[in-house]
């Protein structure tokens, strides 16, 4: 499964964030500098949850682009370490943008002002085969742990999401590692009154899961780490056939929670139902006109998942949220089909309730 994430190769090129960068980093010994409480009330997210990932390396500004499309609810996208071995995590792997309120802080409280939070992202296509995704970079549990926790405290975030792909999702040493961590959060989280979930999102077959993300569940089990929501990208499935891609998130989706019955026996199945997340690619995606999920697409999935009681629905990425490159598979900043600026996102955003 490959897709155009950002790769901290192209970091030095292109444009990060405009907003003013922290001063203090999250260092390797996992010790934060005092930051000021988030001036909103922390709420649980929604039962069910639109969040379309957000390109936190563009220097767009998730608040404004949150209100000009409607999303009340981002996920962001990424946070990993800026080189292997190291156990500081930062917004896109720029040592100018730690976990602090001086980056991002400022769009995170506008988005919460308005009822709404952002879910952080951790790792992603480029982290993931750079040996910068933080489980894998860092070898200590703890450190990891609190990086986890920073984000917590520094913006009032109740949700973390962990995307787990290509050669992290074989590391078997780093997938332990973050369980672990996972778990120690959680034991965390329930001694201090704090609300925190994790996501993992996965890559999918159109029939659920490959033997090596049922083997990540397996092992967050195994160490006792609760996932909330299994996070499948229904895109990219690179096998050469044409797809009818609503048909196939909801044949994935089924695949998964049988998977998730077999991990969770003692769950009943409307529960297992909603830890199921689901990810689309609006448009082309980064194989071809073969794997095009069109607006038709969209609206059919929402249907399906509201009424299937999943928990979160969402798609890569916000930016290509518009019919600015017809015919262009991939496109970081467009879908590659004709549409109206927003649309998928307008499709998404009934989604959100309870």
């Amino acid at each position: 499964m490959r897709r155009p994430r950002a790769l901290r190769a192209l970091l030095s090129c292109i444009s990060v964030t405009g907003l003013a960068a922290g001063l203090v980093a999250l260092g390797g010994g996992g010790a934060l500098a005092a930051e000021q409480a988030p001036a909103h009330p922390v709420r649980p997210l929604p039962a069910q949850v639109a969040a379309p990932y957000f390109e936190a390396w563009t220097g767009d500004s998730p608040a404004a682009l949150a209100a000009a499309s409607g999303n009340k609810y981002l996920t962001m996208a990424f946070l990993q370490t800026d080189k292997p071995g190291s156990c500081t995590a930062y917004w896109n792997g720029d040592t100018t943008q730690p976990i602090s309120r001086s980056t991002f802080g400022a769009d995170i409280a506008a988005i919460q002002a308005r009822g709404g939070n952002v879910i952080p992202s951790f790792g992603g296509y480029g982290a993931d085969t750079t040996g910068t995704e933080l489980a894998d970079s860092c070898t200590d549990v703890d450190s990891i742990a609190k990086v986890y926790e920073s984000l917590v405290t520094t913006y009032g975030i109740t949700r973390i999401d962990l995307d787990v792909e290509a050669d992290s999702i074989t590391n078997a040493a780093g997938i332990d590692r973050r369980n672990k961590a996972i778990a120690q959060v959680q034991r965390w989280a329930a001694s201090t009154g704090r609300h925190v979930q994790f996501s993992y999102t996965l890559p999918t077959t159109n029939t659920g899961l490959a033997p090596s993300g049922v083997a990540l569940l397996q092992n967050a089990v195994d160490n006792h780490a609760r996932v909330d929501v299994v996070n499948i990208m229904t895109f990219d499935y690179w096998d050469g056939a044409t797809h009818d891609m609503a048909a196939d998130t909801v044949s994935a989706a089924t695949g998964l929670h049988t998977q998730l019955t077999a991990l969770y026996p003692e769950s009943d199945p409307a529960r297992l139902w909603h830890r199921v997340g689901v990810t689309e690619m609006p448009g082309i995606d980064d194989f071809g006109p073969e794997e095009t999920f069109t607006t038709q697409d969209a609206v059919k999935v929402e249907r399906w998942a509201a009424a299937q009681g999943i928990n979160t629905l969402s798609f890569w990425a916000l930016q290509r949220d518009n019919g600015g490159c017809v015919g262009t598979a991939g496109a970081n900043s467009c879908s590659g089909i004709a549409q109206d600026t927003w649309y998928f996102s307008h499709a998404f955003e009934r989604f959100t309730r309870g």
